[in-house]
C-alpha cells in the first residue's frame, strides 16, 4: 500500500497559506475495496461540504474545513489527496496592458459590435443529421495547413471511417455547424425511441446505463448537462476579460470537417466522427476533476483518439506537485488502447520554451506516457511558431498551427479570432496543431483498423517530414505528413 502522508500535509499546508482561498477543492483517492470506499463516502455525506464521486476510487471534496481535511488524510481508507488543479486553454486573448485595455474600452463607443458580437443561442436543441451533398469544398484551396501536410494525397486511400471516433476534449463543439454536423458522434444507446415510444435523447433516462442521462451528443462536464455546445464569448468580452473564442469548434474542424460536401473546408479525416466533450467553460477554465471524467467518458464510449488542446503548468519547481488523478486517467486511456494527442503549449508572454529544461513544463503534454503524442506548431514556411514550446525528448512532432483556417461558432469559417477596431488576431497555437495530428491518427487507423495504438503512433512519428526548424527540438525533428503516413 502506497501512502503519501507527507505530501498530503504539504498540499494542505500550502492551501492554508493561501489566505485568499475561501473554498477548498480537493481530489481524494481511496484505497481499493468497494465496501470500504462506500463507508468512507457515507461518513463524509454526514458532514458539511460537497462530495462528488468521480471514477476508479477517486472522489472530489469541496468546502470541507481544513481540520476535516487533515483528519481525512490520516484515515486508513485514504491513499492520496491532491488539489483539484486548474486546467484550461493554453492562450489568453485578454488585453494584458491596462492602458491599452482602457483605450480599447474608450474606442468601443465609436464602433458597432453588432456584426462581430452575434453568437448562437445557449445550448441549441439537437439537430438532425443533414442529407449528404457531393462536390469540392470551396475553401479547401485556402487551407494552407492541408496542403502543407499533403492531406489530399492521403484521401486517395481513405477519407476516414465513420466507425472511427475522435474525442474533442475542449470548450465544446458547435454541433449545429453544417460542416461538422454530418460527422458528429451520436450515442447509439440514446438514439431512437424507448419501449414507451418516447425519444430516448429527451426521456430523462440513462438508456445505455453509462451513467449519463440523455447524452446523445456527448457530455458537458463543466455545466453538468447533456449539451456540450461551444459557448464562445463575444469579442468585446474576449479582449476585456479573456475566455473562450470558440476554441473547441475550431479544433473540431481541423480534425473532421466534412469533406467533399460542397461546403466550406475539409478536416484531415473528413469522414470520421467527432465526440464533443466540454470540460472547459466559456471563461476558458476547467478542472482536473472534469478533465478526468471527460477522458474516461471518451474511452468508455468508444473514442480511439483523444485530441487535447489544453493544459496547465506546475506551480513549484521542487517537484512536489503531482497531478496523480490526471496521470491515472491517461494511463487508463493507454490501457484501453487509446491515443492521447496533446498540445505542447504556447510558452509565456508569446515566447516558447524548452519543455525538457523548464522546471514547470506544460502538462499533460510533458508527461512520460507512451500513448501521448506531444505537438508543436509550425507556420506556412515550416518554421517553428515563435510562441510554440519544443523539446528534443518531450515534444514529438510539428503540425500547422499559425493562421489556421477552420470552422467557427455560428456556422462560420475563419483563420482569425478577431479582425476589428485595430485588433487582428489569427488562430495560432499548438492548440491548432494538435487536432491535425489527431485527425492523422484517425485517418491512418481507419485504413488499418487492426493496428494497435503503438503501431499508429509509430507510423505517425516515422513518417514525419524532416525540417531544419525542428532539428534538435522534437523527437522526430519533423512535420506531420499525411502522404508519407498513408504509405507506411
Amino acid at each position: 500500500m502506497i501512502l503519501f502522508r507527507g505530501l498530503i500535509a504539504y498540499f494542505l499546508s500550502f492551501s492554508l497559506a493561501s489566505a485568499a482561498q475561501a473554498q477548498s477543492d480537493y481530489l481524494v483517492k481511496l484505497q481499493e475495496g468497494f465496501d470500504q470506499q462506500q463507508s468512507f463516502i457515507s461518513l463524509l455525506h454526514g458532514q458539511s461540504g460537497q462530495v462528488e464521486v468521480l471514477a476508479r476510487g477517486w472522489i472530489r471534496v469541496q468546502n470541507f474545513s481544513q481540520t476535516t481535511l487533515h483528519r481525512m488524510s490520516e484515515n486508513p481508507s485514504v491513499e492520496y489527496i491532491q488539489p483539484n488543479y486548474p486546467l484550461g486553454l493554453l492562450k489568453n486573448y485578454q488585453i494584458q496592458d491596462p492602458l491599452r485595455r482602457a483605450a480599447f474600452q474608450r474606442s468601443m463607443s465609436r464602433h458597432s459590435w453588432a456584426e462581430v458580437s452575434a453568437m448562437p443561442a445557449d445550448n441549441p436543441t439537437f439537430p438532425r443529421a443533414p442529407s449528404q451533398k457531393n462536390g469540392n469544398d470551396p475553401l479547401l484551396a485556402t487551407q494552407w495547413s492541408m496542403a502543407n501536410i499533403e492531406a489530399s494525397e492521403g484521401w486517395k486511400k481513405t477519407q476516414g471511417s465513420s466507425e472511427m471516433i475522435v474525442a474533442i476534449l475542449d470548450t465544446g463543439v458547435d454541433y449545429t455547424h453544417e460542416d461538422l454536423l454530418p460527422n458528429m458522434w451520436r450515442n447509439p444507446g440514446e438514439e431512437g425511441t424507448d419501449a414507451a415510444g418516447r425519444d430516448k435523447s429527451t426521456n430523462g433516462i440513462d438508456d445505455d446505463g453509462n451513467g449519463y442521462v440523455d447524452d446523445l451528443m456527448g457530455w458537458d462536464f463543466a455545466a453538468k448537462d447533456n449539451k456540450p455546445f461551444d459557448l464562445a464569448v463575444d469579442p468585446k468580452q474576449l479582449l476585456i476579460s479573456g475566455g473562450n473564442p470558440g476554441h473547441g469548434t475550431h479544433c473540431s474542424g481541423n480534425v473532421a470537417a466534412r469533406g467533399f460536401n460542397s461546403l466550406g473546408i475539409a478536416g484531415v479525416a473528413p469522414n470520421v466522427k467527432v465526440m464533443a466533450l466540454r470540460f472547459i467553460s466559456e471563461k476558458g477554465q476547467g478542472t482536473t476533476a472534469d478533465a478526468v471524467m471527460a477522458i474516461r467518458y471518451a474511452v468508455d464510449n468508444g473514442a480511439k483518439v483523444l485530441s487535447n488542446s489544453w493544459g496547465g503548468e506546475g506551480s513549484r519547481s521542487d517537484g512536489s506537485e503531482e497531478n496523480l488523478a490526471l496521470k491515472e486517467a491517461i494511463q487508463y486511456a493507454e490501457a484501453k488502447g487509446t491515443l492521447f494527442i496533446a498540445a505542447a503549449g504556447n510558452g509565456r508572454a508569446g515566447t516558447g520554451y524548452d519543455m525538457d529544461k523548464d522546471p514547470t513544463p506544460v502538462y499533460p503534454a510533458s508527461y512520460d506516457f507512451e500513448n501521448i503524442i506531444s505537438v508543436a506548431a509550425i507556420d506556412v514556411k515550416n518554421e517553428l511558431g515563435a510562441f510554440s514550446n519544443w523539446g528534443a525528448t518531450s515534444v514529438d512532432i510539428g503540425a500547422p498551427g499559425v493562421a489556421v483556417l477552420s470552422t467557427t461558432v455560428g456556422g462560420k469559417y475563419s483563420d482569425k479570432v478577431l479582425d476589428f477596431a485595430g485588433f487582428d488576431i489569427t488562430w495560432d497555437g499548438t492548440s491548432m496543431a494538435t487536432p491535425h495530428v489527431a485527425g492523422a491518427a484517425a485517418l491512418y487507423w481507419s485504413l488499418h483498423p487492426n493496428k494497435t495504438w503503438r503501431e499508429v503512433k509509430d507510423a505517425i512519428l516515422k513518417s514525419a517530414a524532416p525540417t531544419p526548424a525542428l532539428r534538435g527540438k522534437t523527437t522526430t525533428e519533423g512535420i506531420l505528413n499525411i502522404k508519407s503516413l498513408m504509405n507506411m
